[in-house]
């Protein structure tokens, strides 16, 4: 995998949820941790509209960039939906479900973890 493309990735799949105003984006490196991907991008959105127009938008760009979607799950009235572009993998989830699910933490505990064990 060519890291700079995954940055250039994970730089429009950025500006294009900050367009569409989801919140609090963050990628997590899980490079380390698995191989099902590099990156996690995780994004909120506050309606099922407002999900369905951060997807959308992510996906246009992807496009117009030539970066083809391998795969995509769920739904805005799901309340997550996942967007799989082969080295990241973008989480757009109602807020409330992404708090309930807590990816993020599952992923920092896992890395924390994995840590400790070393150390030992």
């Amino acid at each position: 995998m060519d890291k700079i493309e995954a940055k250039e990735k994970l730089e429009i799949i950025q500006a294009s949820a900050d367009a569409k105003q989801g919140a609090n984006i963050q990628v997590l490196d899980i490079s380390q941790m698995t191989t099902i991907a590099d990156y996690f991008v995780v994004i909120s959105g506050n309606s099922a509209p407002q999900i369905d127009a951060i997807v959308d938008e992510i996906q246009d760009k992807m496009a117009e960039a030539g970066y083809e979607l391998y795969h995509n799950e769920g739904s805005a009235h799901s309340r997550w939906v996942i967007l799989d572009y082969n080295e990241v993998i973008v989480h757009v989830f109602h807020r409330e479900e992404r708090e309930f699910y807590g990816l993020e933490r599952l992923w920092t505990q896992r890395e924390e973890g994995e840590d400790e064990d070393e150390s030992n």
